[in-house]
């Protein structure tokens, strides 16, 4: 069956021609009355009776891939084989590849790596299990774990269309950190089970990546796996979110003269990212946190059913304001957005504070647009990478793993996501602070030596490193 066609700026058709009935030149005409540019063709294939070519296709308008497909389809003897841009091009066969350290040219090499030499290393990993951590990959590999069941803004699309996204991930930790890392997508969203698959895999592993796993079922099963392995658990959507956000918004904070202990704080949104935002918050000092979602401020006055959003209200809103998100917002300084787009307007932003600091980062749609309020505020941010101040959680992840797995850590604790938060921030010089430039490139090569450096000495100071790595 052919794929749906997709719009992108250049796109690749694959068409098969019955040469006794239809002539190359009757589709290249239909492409350019469609909109198409051809510039490029390619023969795949050539018999006496068909032939396969790939064409590239530059198209201007959004609409084009589809009209250029309907008008081929109507055409005689010719078949539209398949459609494609060079997104579905670069995930061809998948994006990443396993590859030897070292290559297997004789019979000695073979020995060593397999049997009968091998038996000598297995038999030292049994004898002394750390030793897993210096003779196999797991010194240097991370497990991306995700059920699929949240992925993106694209939601419980299952582990199968999951998969490109883990891949994503992988190339980001080899890239940015050099961390080896390899995508899981298990076949079950039932906790026990993913909890169960998870310490099954573990042995191979230095650290497991929790991802696109929904709320409330990622609190238990990140807290569960945290408890039941030794090596470090992290579920960035929670917490890779928090340790960027922080970041952010220390230099946020320095930039509008504000301190964190001072500042009223308005969390909206109060799932996953924004439970874990907010502990970072009260971690790093907030004293006057207040959390809105779908049925208004959080409040301790109330009992909630989702235990999350009772613990919530049990350490935030000390004033126990109620209402909903315009109250929240009355004199606030700071607004935090984990939820939808489009629900802050302009004048829920004049009743802040003088020039307050927006974080809006709902995907794709932000809370709020930056050009609706950049007269205003005193700082803006958001997910998106169109916008200045994205905030990104591969600033974090690659760093705070490479610097885990240097230290063998056997967890990733608060002073570890505070001080990688703290790297991320002084990354930017106080010369180079501004309203635009709040946090750092994630091309930064900066970025991951810092975190890594800061990572390993909280971990050090708090217990869970169990080496001590030259710097």
């Amino acid at each position: 069956m052919r794929k749906q066609p997709l719009d992108g700026k250049t796109i690749i058709l694959r068409l098969e021609l019955d040469t006794g009935k239809a002539q190359f030149g009757s589709a290249a005409t239909a492409i350019e009355r469609a909109g198409g540019d051809i510039i490029a063709i390619d023969v795949i294939h050539t018999s006496r009776e068909r032939t396969t070519r790939d064409l590239t296709v530059k198209i201007a308008h959004s609409d084009t891939s589809q009209r250029i497909a309907q008008a081929i389809e109507e055409l005689p003897g010719i078949r539209l084989v398949n459609i494609s841009d060079r997104t579905f091009l670069l995930h061809l066969g998948g994006k990443i590849a396993i590859q030897p350290k070292t290559p297997i040219v004789n019979r000695d090499d073979l020995s060593r790596v397999y049997t009968p030499e091998v038996a000598r290393v297995c038999n030292a990993i049994h004898e002394d299990p750390s030793k897993a951590f210096t003779l196999t990959v797991k010194r240097n590999m991370v497990a991306v774990v995700s059920d699929g069941s949240a992925v993106l803004g694209l939601g419980n699309i299952g582990p199968y269309a999951a998969m490109p996204v883990m891949e994503g991930k992988a190339m980001l930790f080899k890239q940015f950190a050099d961390v080896d890392a390899f995508p899981i997508c298990l076949d079950t969203q039932d906790t026990e089970g993913i909890i169960a698959a998870v310490k099954a895999i573990a042995p191979a592993f230095g650290g497991i990546n929790l991802e696109d796993i929904a709320a409330p079922r990622c609190f238990e099963i990140e807290q569960r796996l945290r408890e039941e392995l030794d090596i470090p658990v992290f579920h960035d959507d929670q917490h890779g979110t928090a340790v960027v956000l922080y970041a952010g918004l220390l230099n946020a904070l320095k930039l509008t003269g504000r301190r964190i202990e001072e500042a009223r704080i308005v969390v909206c949104g109060i799932g996953a990212a924004g439970t874990a935002c907010t502990k970072m918050l009260l971690a790093g000092g907030a004293r006057h946190v207040i959390g809105v979602d779908r049925e208004g401020i959080l409040t301790r006055d109330r009992h909630y059913p989702n235990g999350m959003w009772q613990w919530y209200a049990e350490h935030t809103n000390e004033e126990r304001i109620s209402g909903g998100l315009a109250e929240a917002l009355n004199g606030a300084d700071v607004f935090i957005g984990l939820s939808a787009g489009g629900i802050l307007k302009r004048e829920d932003v004049e009743t802040m504070s003088a020039s307050p600091i927006v974080f809006a980062m709902a995907n794709p749609e932000p809370e709020i647009r930056p050009e609706t309020v950049e007269d205003i505020v005193g700082v803006i941010a958001t997910g998106r990478s169109d916008y200045p101040n994205q905030i990104n959680n591969v600033l974090c992840f690659p760093g705070i793993f490479r610097g885990a797995l240097d230290c063998r850590a056997s967890s990733i604790n608060e002073a570890m996501k505070l001080a990688a938060a703290e790297a991320i921030a002084s990354v930017i010089s106080e010369e180079e602070l501004s309203q635009l430039y709040i946090i750092p490139s994630v091309f930064n090569q900066r970025i991951v030596d810092e975190i890594r450096r800061r990572v390993i000495h909280a971990a050090i100071e708090s217990g869970v490193a169990r080496r001590q790595p030259r710097e």
